[in-house]
C-alpha cells in the first residue's frame, strides 16, 4: 500500500523521507485504510542520557480528502543534568510552515529549511542503517 503524502509548500520534504514513512507504516502492519491519522514513532532502544544514541522521532499524519498530510516532526533529545527529561529539540509545524529548535525558537525561514534538509538526511540515513525500532499508531 502506498500513502498518498501532500506537500506542503514551503517546507517540502526529499522523496526519501517520504519512502521512509510508506515503509514504516507497511512494515509496521498496522492498517490505515480507515484511518484519519497515523502518528509513527522512531526509537533507538539504546538511548539513553548518560550513553546517548540517536534521538526519538515522532511524525504524524493526518488523511485529508484524497492523501495524507504532514502535520509534524518532532526530534527529541534528553536535556539536563541533575534529572533528564526527553524535550523536543527540533519541531517542524507544517500548519504554520515553521521550524523549532529548543536552543532558538522559531527559525526564520531560510532557516528553518536549513535544518530541516540537514535533519531529514541525517534521519533518513539512520533509518536505512538499522537505528530505530517503529511503532505506528492509527486513529
Amino acid at each position: 500500500m502506498a500513502l498518498q503524502i501532500e506537500q506542503v509548500s514551503g517546507l517540502k520534504v526529499p522523496d526519501s523521507f517520504i519512502c521512509v514513512i510508506t515503509n514504516a507504516v507497511i512494515e509496521g502492519g498496522d492498517p490505515v485504510g480507515r484511518a484519519k491519522a497515523v502518528t509513527l514513532n522512531f526509537k533507538d532502544p539504546d538511548y539513553s542520557p548518560e550513553t546517548g544514541g540517536f534521538h526519538p522521532v515522532e511524525v504524524r499524519l493526518e488523511k485529508q480528502a484524497t492523501s495524507w498530510q504532514l502535520i509534524y516532526i518532532t526530534d527529541f533529545s534528553y536535556q539536563g543534568r541533575h534529572t533528564p527529561e526527553l524535550i523536543k529539540e527540533i519541531d517542524v509545524c507544517f500548519s504554520i510552515k515553521q521550524v523549532y529548535h529548543f536552543l532558538a525558537g522559531w527559525l526564520n525561514a531560510r532557516e528553518g529549511k536549513e535544518l530541516l534538509a540537514l535533519f531529514i538526511s541525517n534521519f533518513v540515513e539512520y533509518y536505512n542503517i538499522g537505528c530505530y525500532q517503529v511503532t505506528v499508531t492509527t486513529e
